[in-house]
């Protein structure tokens, strides 16, 4: 193999079982992560060991999905920008034609706009099937972009990105008004199971997520963001399952949430941003291939399906991680040691597991 063709062989382990039930998925998996950092794979799987002890496990909830692409056109003022603007929904319907005629798969599902001086920022939104959707979008924008200088007085060519999508960038933009899919995942731990298993208890979670995910995030200028370290979790799962690993970026913008139950300890995580497909760039490597299929990620199903379900376990795995951390910081010197213990252990960065 040549150089410009290696592939880099970032150690990988499958943890768990996890559970899962919600509106996408009712399952137990396992899951992949390919990671530097060992001791990502026993703090994910001490959370997963948590959810096979609940009954519902993670439940997890798709609240939407849409892959987004903004385009910038440049108006002679900002009243022509203005018409510009308003034309757009009134074309809808033929705007949605244009997209059709672009994929099997995409469809229009929304326009947003905003108008800064002369300049016409408009947002295009997509179902995309089980892509990701990153360049059916733009195929897509680029057409309609075509279609609104052709038709519309007055305005000329910007870019055929302007930011406001936004890609890879850690923006409020996108919690808002979503990109990606937007999975909402839940776990309730009985109290026994806090002590036993997490070694400690949901006064001391909640009492940490809020002084460090909420309070200390807010103190650091954080983006629609309080969570501990979804990033970890998400690199490792998008590594494995062949997705575009710089979309951590927007995708690790969520939120931790936690309740002291008399006892129990309500836990959640939100990912509002959490870009990944089933199909499209990366997904023909063998290992990827093999890592989908295990995950139940390669059946027959209507188009979408495929790509939901791994989005709910992608977020299912950050909860176990996101959970295992905090349990783990409420406790002096329990991190450390655990760091300590494995990345000085070389046999733990074997390939596969």
């Amino acid at each position: 193999m040549s150089e410009a063709h290696a592939i880099a062989g970032v150690p990988m382990k499958w943890v768990g079982p996890l559970r899962i039930s919600g509106n996408i998925a009712d399952t137990e998996t396992h899951v992949p992560l390919a990671t530097y950092e060992s001791p990502l794979w026993p703090s994910v799987g001490r959370g997963a060991k948590v959810s096979m002890l609940t009954e519902a496990g993670i439940v997890a909830t798709l609240v939407d999905e849409r892959m987004t692409r903004s385009v910038l056109v440049e108006a002679t003022d900002a009243a022509t920008a203005h018409r510009a603007a308003q034309s757009l929904e009134t074309n809808i319907d033929e705007l949605r034609d244009i997209v059709r005629g672009c994929s099997r798969f995409a469809r229009l599902i929304g326009i947003r706009h905003e108008i800064t001086a002369n300049l016409l920022f408009i947002r295009f939104e997509f179902a995309t099937g089980d892509a990701s959707g990153h360049n059916m979008a733009t195929l897509a924008s680029d057409a309609l972009l075509k279609h609104l200088l052709h038709t519309i007085p007055g305005i000329s060519y910007g870019s055929i990105s302007g930011n406001y999508c936004t890609d890879k960038k850690a923006t409020a933009i996108n919690g808002i008004l979503g990109r990606g899919k937007n999975v909402v995942t839940e776990l309730l731990i009985p109290r026994q199971i806090v002590t036993d298993v997490l070694h400690t208890t949901a006064a001391k979670v909640v009492e940490l997520n809020i002084r460090k995910n909420l309070l200390g995030t807010l103190l650091a200028g954080g983006i629609r963001s309080a969570n501990a370290h979804f990033a970890n979790m998400l690199l490792g799962f998008y590594l494995a399952t062949g997705q575009d690993a710089a979309n951590i970026v927007e995708g690790s913008q969520g939120v931790t949430m936690a309740e002291d139950r008399d006892g129990d300890l309500y836990f959640s995580c939100t990912l509002p941003n959490l870009i990944v497909g089933t199909v499209g760039n990366g997904k023909g490597l063998g290992f990827v291939e093999t890592n989908l299929t295990r995950l139940g990620c390669r059946t027959e199903a209507e188009p979408g399906h495929n790509a939901r379900r791994l989005a709910v376990i992608a977020a299912a795995t950050v909860l176990c991680g996101e959970l295992s951390l905090l349990a783990a910081q409420t406790n002096p010197g329990e991190l450390m040691r655990a760091h300590i213990q494995l990345e000085r252990d070389n046999t733990t960065a074997k390939v596969g597991a």
